[in-house]
């Protein structure tokens, strides 16, 4: 009877050990104090909030990106579209990330968190940095962007490409030209005239005027909407940076709290 007691003990406190050197080796902590549990449901809870900031971050650069970089052609200055993909990447990225940070707190695995906080750190310098980006283009498109759109004009009718992103920006700006439609000189291109229904469009090359044309230039249009895209992508990218610092706090808190 002394002999089958001693036995259950002996797998008692083995299967005890065993536990405690799995978890010793996986970083894996054990009871934490009031402090410690506050932290883990607050990381937890930040990374569901960072989750859905990745997925905004990610649904706002890819909308700019996909239906409102038609004049990105015209442009020969490629930091607003760079600014862009620096953000869709790091929107996704961070969607991944996050699920990491929650399964780092939940298990209460160091090694986890500690890879966390590392790639929290570089995504928050790269998301920063293509927020501050978004920022410095509103504000410098201006002193570039007539030069880029008058250099594209010779190029209309030559290269696809641009004869496309002139003909998108006329018709969905409704302008012509950089300042005017004399830009075009004799050579006006067919989407500067007025669309009566979607595929017919006014005959204004005969007489142009500004009921059968948009008389107005691209040049104020294109500064106004990329200075828009800007801001979006800009602070939707800082926002999420703000957040990630507070989740870099937390996760350095409940490394330090695990045992």
């Amino acid at each position: 009877m002394i002999n089958i007691r001693n036995r259950f003990i002996h797998l008692t406190f083995g299967r005890q050990n065993k536990s405690t050197y799995w978890r010793f080796a996986m970083g894996m902590g054990g009871a934490m104090n009031r402090c410690g549990r506050c932290m883990k449901v607050s990381l937890i809870c930040i990374n569901v909030i960072t989750f859905l900031g990745g997925v905004i971050g990610l649904a706002v650069g890819l909308w700019i990106w996909i239906s409102r970089s038609f004049s990105s052609t015209l442009m020969s200055n490629n930091m607003f579209i760079a600014s862009v993909v620096v953000v869709v990447a790091m929107g996704a990225a961070l969607m991944v990330l996050s699920i990491l940070g929650c399964c780092g707190a939940a298990k209460e695995v160091k090694c986890m968190l500690l890879t966390y906080y590392i790639l929290v750190f570089i995504i928050f310098v790269v998301m920063l940095i293509g927020g501050i980006l978004q920022f410095v283009f509103r504000e410098k498109v201006m002193t570039t962007l007539d030069r880029e759109l008058y250099a594209s004009i010779p190029y209309y009718g030559v290269r696809h490409e641009y004869t496309k992103s002139w003909d998108d920006t006329q018709t969905y700006l409704q302008c012509c030209g950089v300042k005017g439609y004399k830009d075009w000189n004799d050579n006006v291109p067919e989407s500067c005239c007025r669309e009566v229904y979607p595929g017919k469009r006014m005959d204004c090359k005969a007489s142009p005027n500004p009921t059968t044309m948009y008389v107005e230039g691209c040049l104020t249009k294109v500064t106004d909407f990329l200075r828009e895209d800007a801001v979006y992508v800009g602070t939707v990218a800082v926002i999420i940076a703000l957040i990630m610092i507070l989740a870099l706090i937390l996760s350095c808190g409940l490394f330090v709290k695990i045992e």
